[in-house]
């Protein structure tokens, strides 16, 4: 005898992660339908395996502060972009989904200006995407990442930024980013730390004059 117990009554604590095997593509489109546009789980698919997680209000937290970031540097460097934050992004082909903790279109920002609907069969993939490591995913992302094309993902965990580009296939940590090579990143996470206490004004005022300063360095 088996039993169907429908995908909404899965319960996922905070920080938790589920790993399902041998999910069919077809299960994975409905499992999302299920799911629903309107949840706190992110989900990630890789050829079968299917991880639903459900973040820790820190993790919200880092990933706000840090998409905010972003999008406070642009603004300052005069740079038109596109969030999407926590799209679905899929690809049959690849077999091959994940959900972003944020995601942006930098170079590629003119091609989806006001896009509402994607197929990355035409259209590309986010230039640059946002991962908060704040628990250990059971399922690697890198390889889905790769599969997708996203050309460079940022890793952080609280404490350190990493940034990572994608050639060859692979993810390379380097030290610049290619959206803003003018700047140090790797002063950002104390620049959050610093200002965190200060509240959500003070930091964006922060990562603002931050980013004026080094352009007259």
């Amino acid at each position: 005898m088996v039993v169907q117990i429908p995908i909404q009554r899965l319960q996922v604590p905070p920080g938790q992660r589920v790993l399902l095997q041998d999910v069919s593509w077809e299960e994975f489109i409905a499992i999302l339908q299920d799911l629903g546009e309107h949840r706190v789980t992110r989900i990630a698919y890789d050829d079968g395996l299917l991880e639903i997680m459900s973040p820790l209000p820190e993790h919200e937290y880092f990933k706000e502060t840090l998409g905010d970031a972003i999008k406070d540097i642009a603004e300052t460097l005069e740079l038109n972009y596109e969030s999407y934050g926590s799209t679905t992004w899929r690809q049959q082909a690849k077999q091959a989904g994940l959900e972003p903790d944020n995601c942006f279109y930098f170079q590629n920002e003119a091609r989806v200006r006001g896009k509402l609907q994607f197929d990355l069969n035409q259209d590309p993939p986010p230039d640059l995407a946002l991962e908060i490591d704040i628990t250990s995913p059971s399922l690697e992302r890198f390889p889905i990442y790769a599969r997708l094309g996203v050309p460079e993902l940022w890793c952080y965990n609280g404490e350190i930024l990493k940034i990572y580009q994608l050639q060859d296939g692979q993810y390379i940590e380097v030290k610049q980013s290619s959206i803003f090579p003018q700047l140090n990143l790797s002063q950002l996470p104390e620049l959050i730390e610093t200002y965190r206490p200060a509240g959500r004004l003070a930091l964006r005022r922060a990562i603002r004059a931050w980013v004026r300063q080094q352009q007259t360095e």
